[in-house]
C-alpha cells in the first residue's frame, strides 16, 4: 500500500485533475491513499473569507464566497459537462454552511473559526477527485480526515494524539481496501475529541501523508510536485540548481527545518521512525525518477544545498540598564515574543545583545517594541535575506555575499546561517 500526496498546484483545474487520473494509472494493482490539498489558490481565499466574517464586512464576505463558488463550478463544468448536478449539489451544500455562520450568534474565538472554514476547501476538492475518479472507472472512496486524525485543542497548529489516530486511521482505511482500490482524503486537517475540526499548520497537507502512512505501515510515501525532486536551492534565486536523487531522513529533517519549502517540516520523522521512503517526484514527468529520502546516505556531503528566505527583520535587545544577558534575561525575552506568537528563524547573544530574526510579514513590529520599551531598548533592520547553507565551502560563502552586507553570520561544521543587506541600486 502506498501514499500519495497531491498539492493545491496539481489539482489546480480540470486538466490537472486529469493528470492526477494518468499517474494513478501507472499503479494499477496497487492499494493507495491520496492525499489532496485545496485546488489551486483556495486556500488563500478561504483565509479571506475568514477575515471578512471576523471583520463583519458582509459584501466582502459574499462576494470572496461567491469567487469561490464559481471557480470549483468552472471546473465541475468542465470535469462533467451534463452530469455536473450531483457534485453541484454537494457545493452548494458547503457554501450553504458557510453562508449560515454569518448569521451564527455564537462568536468563537478567530483560530476555532479559522479551522472551521478554511478546512473546507480540502473537502471540496476531494469531493471532486472522488467524483471524477469514480466517473473514470476507478474504485474509490472518499474518507474523512475529520473523523480519523485526532488532534488536541490547538487550533491552526493541532498536535496529532497518535495513539488514538493510529486507531480511527487503520480501522477506515483498511475497511475502505475491502472493496476499494483508492482512498481519497484530505490534507492539513483533524478533529479534536468534541468534533472541532484543526488545521495542522499551512502547508500541512505533507504532515497528513506522513501521518497516513506511519499509521498504515505504508510501503512508500510520494509527493507529488511541479519540480524534478528535491532541488539543491530554490531554482528562483539560483542558477544551475541540482537535483538530490538521494538524502537521507536527517539531512531532509535539517533542509526542511531551516526553511526548504519542497517539505513539511513535521512530515519526515513519523516515516524516520517506521523506515518508511519518501518520493518527492514531479507530476508534470511522473516516469521520472524524482529524489528519495530514506536511512543513512553518503551522499548527503557532496553537494551544498542552500535555503533562502527574503523579507527578514532582525531585532536587537539591550537592557536598559546594562546588565548582562543572561538566563533571565532570555526567559523574560522569549516570554515576551511568545505573547505576540513571534517564531524565531534565528539568534544570538553578545554581553548586551540579544538579536533574533523574524518573518517580517508574519511579525507586528509595533507590537513588539511596544512590549519591550520599558526595559529594553530595540533596534532592529527590516527587508534583509537570510541564507543558509548546508555543506558549505568557501566559494559558496564568497557567492551568496557578493555584493551585499553581512550583518550576522553563524557557523558550525555542515551548515552557514548568514543575514544579508542586500545591496542598494
Amino acid at each position: 500500500m502506498k501514499v500519495f500526496k497531491f498539492g493545491g498546484a496539481s489539482v489546480k483545474d480540470a486538466d490537472a485533475l486529469r493528470n492526477v487520473t494518468k499517474i494513478l494509472g501507472l499503479f494499477p494493482e496497487e492499494k493507495i491513499v491520496v492525499v489532496v490539498s485545496a485546488m489551486g489558490k483556495t486556500t488563500n481565499a478561504f483565509e479571506e473569507i475568514v477575515l471578512a466574517l471576523w471583520n463583519r464586512n458582509e459584501d466582502e464576505f459574499q462576494a470572496k464566497i461567491d469567487e469561490v463558488k464559481a471557480f470549483h463550478n468552472n471546473i465541475i463544468d468542465e470535469l462533467f459537462g451534463t452530469k455536473s448536478q450531483e457534485i453541484k449539489k454537494q457545493l452548494d451544500e458547503i457554501i450553504a454552511g458557510i453562508q449560515d455562520r454569518y448569521f451564527n450568534s455564537e462568536r468563537w474565538s478567530f483560530n476555532l473559526e479559522y479551522d472551521q472554514l478554511v478546512s473546507l476547501g480540502e473537502v471540496i476538492s476531494t469531493s471532486i477527485v472522488s467524483e471524477y475518479l469514480k466517473s473514470e472507472g476507478k474504485k474509490v472512496q472518499w474518507t474523512d480526515a475529520r473523523k480519523m486524525i485526532r488532534t488536541n485543542h490547538a487550533y491552526r497548529e493541532a498536535e496529532v494524539d497518535w495513539p488514538v489516530t493510529e486507531k480511527l486511521v487503520s480501522s477506515e482505511i483498511n475497511t475502505v481496501f475491502e472493496e476499494k482500490d483508492i482512498a481519497i482524503c484530505q490534507g492539513f486537517i483533524g478533529h479534536t475529541s468534541d468534533g472541532f475540526t484543526t488545521t495542522l499548520g499551512r502547508e500541512g497537507s505533507d504532515f497528513t501523508a506522513g501521518i497516513l502512512a506511519y499509521c498504515l505501515n505504508a510501503e512508500s510515501v510520494t509527493i507529488w510536485k511541479d519540480v524534478a525532486g528535491m532541488l539543491n536551492a530554490d531554482p528562483r534565486f539560483f542558477e544551475n540548481t541540482i537535483k538530490l536523487d538521494k538524502i537521507s531522513f536527517r539531512e531532509a529533517i535539517e533542509l526542511s527545518y531551516y526553511g526548504a519549502s519542497v517539505i513539511h517540516p513535521k512530515t519526515v520523522k513519523p516515516l524516520q521512525n517506521k523506515g518508511i521512503p519518501l518520493y518527492v517526484k514531479s507530476f508534470i514527468n511522473p516516469l521520472d525518477e524524482g529524489t528519495i529520502i530514506q536511512e543513512e546516505s553518503d551522499k548527503d556531503h557532496l553537494v551544498p544545498s542552500f535555503i533562502f528566505k527574503k523579507n527578514q527583520v532582525l531585532l536587537s535587545f539591550t537592557p536598559r540598564d546594562f546588565s548582562f544577558i543572561v538566563e533571565k534575561n532570555l526567559s523574560d525575552i522569549f516570554n515576551r515574543l511568545a505573547r505576540v506568537n513571534a517564531k524565531i528563524n534565528l539568534m544570538q547573544n553578545s554581553a548586551l545583545n540579544f538579536s533574533v530574526l523574524l518573518d517580517e510579514d508574519k511579525s507586528d513590529i509595533h507590537k513588539i517594541l511596544e512590549i519591550f520599551e520599558n526595559t529594553y531598548t530595540v533596534k532592529f533592520n527590516e527587508h534583509l535575506e537570510l541564507v543558509t547553507i548546508r555543506h558549505y565551502d568557501q566559494k559558496t560563502l564568497d557567492f551568496v555575499c557578493q555584493d551585499k552586507k553581512v550583518l550576522l553570520e553563524q557557523k558550525t561544521r555542515e551548515t552557514a546561517r548568514i543575514v544579508l543587506m542586500p545591496s542598494v541600486e
